[in-house]
């Protein structure tokens, strides 16, 4: 005889933990199904960042709605996601000046504290970075969080409420019952709902063939490693999202950074599978070059470490959210798609989905613009101010 739930969320991510939570906390029989453990696809994976900026306002507006779960993490969760407030500085080539004074002001209106800097106050603010022709939206109360540790904490709490988490079940079937959907089989047994929530991340396109749906959604394989600061590099270090040298770099601890690169992505394989432990054979030589144009200082670190990620990335790089409506079946729904900057929206993410899912719409974030049939009408999600997409 099959297990019963009143929701199945599969996938045991940050998405997948907090839609979890949220939906234990309000009463709901909830079953988290994972393939492997907690965290361990594009969670793992994650840099963390914890920030506002976006040039979309209705993305901006989830992590600014989200920030505040961040902050007073222990009185809403419990446990520890390890959020650090660093402060965060958005820099494009002072070219760009109009667009990040339009962002940031949009900002602001939303109650952001967000201000625009130009290159000496950049210097000011971080004395280790190198800045002439560049400007930044600067963020003080940002920063960057441990994305395993968030992720636990949320299925942590999730239990305690009375969720239910199975681990090293693989998904092979979606069941349906005359257009909707009824549960799935698992390689630990069969599991029946009437809803069924797709947050598999990496795996997502997979999850939604198993509901006879082919989801807009490519393999996204992201390389990052961690470098040594040398004792000479003046602090603070900040959290920076370079548009100018095209990576991101953070903190990690007293003595590391962790950097990323916004180019030469592998994006298109179709194998989530692929091992993860190491990253491109040329990516510490170009995060090293880039990091040092804009920490001088940096010349004299050394790597400590590189790995690979991989997430699932749709057309606009935005996520999909909400049911499939007339295009799958009744109950199915989606929480992926994230594209590699799900992190920091999460706490607000599996606010609004559970409340989509129980009261049909959200109330507490605006999740519609993320809706799957933005596709259908080909209305793809675009920045307000002729931003690129982030990966290339």
């Amino acid at each position: 005889m099959a297990d019963t739930a009143d929701v199945i969320v599969i996938g045991a991510g940050v998405h997948g933990a907090s839609l979890a939570f949220h939906l234990a906390s309000r009463g709901v029989r909830v079953t988290v199904v994972e393939r492997a453990g907690v965290a361990a696809g594009a969670t793992g994976r994650s840099s963390g960042l914890v920030r506002v900026y976006y040039d979309l306002l209705a993305e901006a507006r989830l992590g600014w709605e989200a920030q505040a779960w961040f902050r007073e993490w222990d009185q809403r969760v419990g446990g520890e996601c390890g959020f650090t407030v660093t402060g965060f500085l958005w820099i494009e080539p002072a070219a760009h000046l109009d667009r990040v004074k339009a962002n940031s002001a949009s900002h602001r209106a939303i109650g952001v504290d967000s201000t625009v800097v130009d290159a000496d106050e950049i210097r000011r603010l971080a004395p280790g970075l190198a800045a002439e022709d560049d400007v930044a939206a600067y963020e003080p109360n940002s920063g960057y969080a441990d994305p395993s540790m968030t992720a636990a904490s949320f299925m942590a709490a999730a239990k305690a409420r009375g969720a239910r988490l199975m681990t090293g079940a693989e998904v092979t079937a979606i069941h349906q019952t005359g257009g909707r959907v009824t549960g799935i089989a698992t390689t630990k047994g069969d599991v029946d709902a009437p809803v069924i929530v797709n947050a598999a991340g990496g795996w997502a396109r997979r999850v939604g063939a198993l509901a006879g749906m082919d989801l807009p959604l490519r393999i996204w394989r992201h390389d990052t490693g961690y470098i040594g600061v040398p004792a000479t590099v003046p602090g603070p270090i900040p959290v920076v999202i370079d548009v100018a040298n095209e990576m991101y770099f953070r903190p990690e601890g007293g003595d590391m950074v962790l950097v990323g690169l916004e180019d030469d992505n592998q994006i298109g394989r179709d194998d989530p599978d692929r091992d993860t432990a190491d990253a491109a054979a040329d990516f510490q030589d170009r995060a090293a070059e880039r990091i040092i144009r804009r920490v001088p200082g940096m010349i004299d670190g050394a790597f400590r470490i590189s790995h690979s990620g991989q997430d699932g990335l749709t057309p606009d790089q935005r996520a999909i959210l909400g049911p499939v409506g007339s295009q799958g079946p009744d109950g199915f729904f989606l929480d992926c798609g994230h594209s590699g900057t799900g992190f920091k929206t999460a706490p607000v993410v599996g606010l609004g989905m559970s409340e989509w899912i129980l009261d049909g719409a959200p109330q507490s974030a605006d999740l519609t613009p993320f809706a799957f049939s933005r596709y259908a009408g080909g209305k793809l999600l675009r920045g307000e101010h002729g931003e690129e997409t982030t990966w290339k």
